[in-house]
């Protein structure tokens, strides 16, 4: 990971690979969906977009970390969430149509939230000066982001028979990418690893926790369906890694800021495995509504 082309270039490139790959599973009936669960898509984003960064922003403050660091976790908590929580959802009997809606808005609305919150992080914590994220690569997140899932949707409204044979390679490929990255971060910092493990690794796993419980007990309070709530749960609790992992490394140009990313990615998929099976314990998987409410 200390190859600079390697992260400014082929990080890029390869994250922009995943976003497509997302927009190839994606249609504009996704979109339209919102209007059939308007208040379902309204909660989780409201919890997602706004309560969630401030949770981050408290357990940062509250565990008092390195400003880079914190930076790091505050990137984490503004990143979208990932694809994988459509499975996890699925897995434990959530509205996958409801996270399949929230993925198409949040992979347009990320683009913008990341900067937004990423720069207050920067300008809060990063007392030092060192890390940046002025318009130009602001223009970059938007880039590696957004155009890629556009191009994506284009191509499945053209050749919906692509998209599906390319469904599968595409995944296989992000998760090698996520695995990679976030590897190749850890590495990076090997040497001061024990200590951002120690400083960082509970306050992933409380901020995982906290998202997982955020997306479900929100999601009841506001009186969706046990569903809905599912769906809510994993898509607020699953980030996608890889775009926090990417801009903290070729866009932030700083292994330190990647290095929450780096442990969310595993820590993620254990918690929200045991969180799925302690609300679906003992219940009966309800039937598909007709219609999302």
């Amino acid at each position: 990971m200390d190859d600079s082309a390697l992260i400014t270039v082929g990080l890029p490139i390869a994250l922009a690979i995943v976003m497509f790959g997302l927009g190839l599973s994606l249609r504009v009936d996704d979109f339209r969906r919102v209007a059939r669960s308007t208040r379902a898509v309204v909660v989780a984003l409201v919890l997602q977009i706004l309560v969630l960064p401030v949770i981050a922003f408290g357990l940062v403050t509250a565990f008092d970390l390195d400003p880079l660091l914190a930076v790091g976790v505050m990137l984490l908590a503004a990143s979208p969430g990932g694809t994988t929580a459509n499975l996890f959802s699925h897995l434990f009997h959530g509205d996958v149509a409801l996270n399949v809606s929230l993925t198409a808005i949040n992979s347009v609305l990320a683009a913008f939230t990341i900067p937004l919150v990423t720069n207050f992080a920067i300008g809060h914590f990063d007392a030092d000066g060192d890390l940046g994220l002025q318009l130009g690569k602001v223009v970059q997140v938007i880039a590696i982001v957004l155009v890629p899932v556009g191009i994506g949707m284009v191509v499945r409204s053209r050749d919906p028979g692509f998209a599906d044979r390319a469904d599968k390679p595409v995944r296989i490929f992000s998760i090698v990418v996520l695995v990679v990255v976030a590897v190749g971060a850890l590495l990076g910092e090997r040497e001061n690893l024990g200590d951002y493990v120690q400083q960082v690794g509970a306050v992933t796993a409380l901020f995982c926790l906290a998202s997982l419980t955020l997306g479900y007990l929100g999601a009841r309070v506001f009186r969706l369906e046990e569903r809905q709530a599912v769906a809510c749960a994993m898509e607020i609790g699953i980030h996608n890694t890889t775009v926090a992992l990417t801009i903290a490394l070729s866009v932030l140009d700083s292994t330190e800021v990647a290095i929450p990313s780096a442990v969310y990615s595993v820590v993620m998929y254990v918690l929200a495995t045991a969180f799925g099976f302690l609300i679906t314990r003992g219940r009966r998987p309800a039937a598909a509504p007709t219609a999302a409410s």
